[in-house]
């Protein structure tokens, strides 16, 4: 296996990690839904002015959690963007619901509100916009949409903590959103996740969901005397040990945030003029829009330029890989009637995106490496 002199991430710690694991071995409660992880939901509720956090054990899971939650059935239908991962489709998919894939705007490569009206149907029963690199979806839109024909939207918000549309949190806005804590996210605790409910009658549920389908927190809470089987549900609880280790890295959340910004600010002051000489185009940012720093891409002419522009960054050592395929054209995909052509703007961004090294510990060395080797390359 090719080892890379800097690979695109690198999980690091922030400084308390380790010390809180080992203080959840000395609690002696290292299973799910112990002090640290009531911790976290009460910091993410906080930072996503949320009503109720539960942590995952992944975002796929978070997601999963909303189609049961929303009592999705064969025949229903969720629109999603075709340019996310496969775990936006499949949490809704593995209910039976139809997936509508939708184009990307050719700005901020999110889903475009401007296609939603001609795809709702009375079969729609959710919209999943997915925050592209933290930038936030157009949600007055979206949501006024949804709220018109009676639907939730659920955020997939896997790139956006910190994120925010017109000065509100990313993840505030639909019935439900979900963040990923996997290693190459912000914060980490190599897997994880977490669903943020925003419509508190969801609650109560949401908890049984989690524990399996029983009643089990309200056991625990000492509103029942004994708790049962009493819904559908699975074992969605991360271990106290990966609770232990996030909340060390929300913690830290203020120097992890700040040396991330320091790098992308670097990409781009270092790359604007190589990419307006290359026909390379760097991220959008809408002024409405607060982002948390989360991806550094760069949109190169074409295909093959997007493969000799990769091949160059191997050569020199640095991992600069690509991003999604579409899912519309996939071969999951066309069995869900998707096919080539339906979304343009997602297929020819998918071939020419590419994704800068982009992690709190890069140094600036490094990061000097890395732009001397792009500004070498000529289009």
């Amino acid at each position: 296996m090719l080892e890379y002199k800097i690979p695109f991430n690198r999980a690091s710690l922030s400084g308390r990690e380790i010390e809180n694991i080992l203080q959840a071995f000395a609690n002696g409660h290292v299973a799910g839904d112990g002090a640290f992880t009531h911790q976290c939901h009460a910091l993410l509720e906080k930072i996503i002015s949320s009503p109720k956090a539960l942590l995952t054990t992944s975002c796929t899971h978070a997601l999963e959690m909303t189609a049961l939650l929303l009592n999705l059935k064969p025949g229903d239908e969720v629109i999603v963007p075709s340019f996310t991962f496969v775990s936006t489709v499949n949490a809704f998919v593995l209910r039976g619901v139809t997936p509508v894939f939708i184009d990307i705007r050719p700005d901020t490569l999110n889903l475009d509100e401007r296609q939603l009206a001609e795809k709702i149907t009375d079969k729609t029963r959710a919209i999943v916009p997915v925050h592209y690199a933290g930038v936030g979806c157009e949600m007055d839109e979206i949501c006024k949409l949804a709220e018109a024909h009676g639907i939730a939207v659920v955020e997939d918000n896997a790139h956006g903590l910190f994120g925010k549309y017109r000065g509100k949190p990313l993840g505030s806005f639909g019935t439900f959103s979900t963040l990923s804590f996997h290693e190459t996210k912000n914060l980490t605790c190599g897997e994880g996740g977490a669903l943020l409910i925003n419509d508190v009658s969801y609650v109560e549920r949401a908890e049984i969901i989690r524990e399996k389908g029983t009643n089990r927190s309200q056991f625990f809470r000492g509103q029942v005397d004994k708790y049962g089987w009493v819904d559908l549900g699975s074992s969605y609880l991360p271990s106290e040990v990966l609770a232990a280790f996030l909340f060390a890295q929300l913690n830290a959340s203020t120097m992890i945030q700040a040396r991330r910004q320091a790098v992308w600010t670097r990409y781009s002051s270092d790359l604007a003029g190589w990419a307006g000489d290359n026909h390379v185009r760097v991220p959008v940012i809408p002024a409405h829009c607060e982002q948390p720093y989360h991806m550094f891409y760069i949109l190169l002419p074409n295909l093959d330029v997007r493969q000799a522009f990769i091949k160059h960054m191997s050569e020199a050592g640095v991992l600069t890989p690509f991003h999604y395929v579409p899912l519309h054209s996939s071969i999951m995909g066309q069995k869900f009637g998707g096919r080539l052509g339906d979304c343009p703007v997602t297929e020819d961004v998918s071939d020419r995106l590419v994704r800068l090294p982009l992690f709190s510990s890069l140094s600036r060395e490094d990061q000097d490496f890395v732009t001397a080797r792009v500004r070498e390359f000529k289009v």
